[in-house]
């Protein structure tokens, strides 16, 4: 039987301090790895950061807004400077979706979910993956979204986005295969988290969610973590330039 150690490994996470972000943090730190959360509200990432060094595990917190490439840099200058090296990136921070028909959206909103949701994930992935090999390779995971592979209509901005980052989680795949830096996507369906919670009280949005599932059901926080440590471990060595979809079945409906 397989099992996880990610002991002597370095994850950092984006959008970490929260939500899914702070359950792949807790899940990879349990599994051994040593964690950086970086998030735009320090104070969350502190409190995660405390819960990962409770666990024995060595944990950095970084306050970054993932939209801003000089805060980016600044992210990989002190996991460097603390660790020496990164062996699994996580880009986990995304703007939330927006409502909205195509020709009622502005162009400052459309800007802002790029930088969040495409450039900022493409950007430190780029920075960090010369890196990476530097130090023999490692895995880098750049969470998608559903909505990015099966678009809706009045979210045509956030899938637009997430699509254009499946894209370059291909490009990076063919690119740092040689470096031995595998890429891979993560497509997760509605889970619960603060972001779905809280949308949750719209009348009707969690019964439509549940409904759009084979499963019928939304996932638990926790169970984002299986996905998450397939795909950064060597239980995923043969596996690059993939979107594993973690969705209850909504792909199939």
């Amino acid at each position: 039987m397989h099992t996880i150690d990610l002991s002597g490994k370095v994850a950092l996470i984006t959008g970490g301090g929260r939500g899914l972000g702070k359950a792949m943090s807790l899940g990879l730190a349990d599994a051994g790895a040593d964690i950086i959360i970086a998030s735009r509200k320090l104070e969350n990432c502190e409190a995660v950061a405390e819960q990962i060094r409770a666990k024995g595990r060595r944990a950095l917190a970084i306050q970054a807004h993932t939209g801003e490439p000089e805060a980016l840099d600044r992210v990989i200058e002190q996991s460097y400077a603390e660790f020496g090296h990164v062996d699994i990136l996580i880009n986990n921070a995304g703007m939330n979706p927006m409502l909205g028909g195509l020709s009622d959206l502005s162009v400052e909103l459309f800007q802002k979910l790029f930088d969040v949701n495409t450039k900022g994930p493409w950007y430190l992935a780029s920075r960090i993956a010369p890196k990476m090999a530097e130090h023999g390779g490692g895995s880098i995971i750049n969470v998608i979204s559903v909505a990015g592979l099966k678009p809706p209509a009045y979210l045509g901005f956030y899938a637009a986005t997430k699509a254009a980052l499946e894209a370059l989680t291909k490009v990076m795949a063919i690119e740092w295969g040689p470096m031995n830096i595998r890429v891979n996507a993560l497509a997760p369906g509605s889970y619960h988290s603060d972001l779905f919670d809280s949308a949750a009280a719209n009348p009707g949005y969690e019964e439509g969610s549940i409904n759009a599932t084979v499963q019928k059901r939304i996932a638990e926080t926790e169970e984002i973590i299986s996905p998450i440590l397939y795909l950064a471990s060597d239980m995923s060595a043969y596996t690059t330039g993939h979107t594993l979809v973690s969705d209850g079945g909504f792909m199939l409906l």
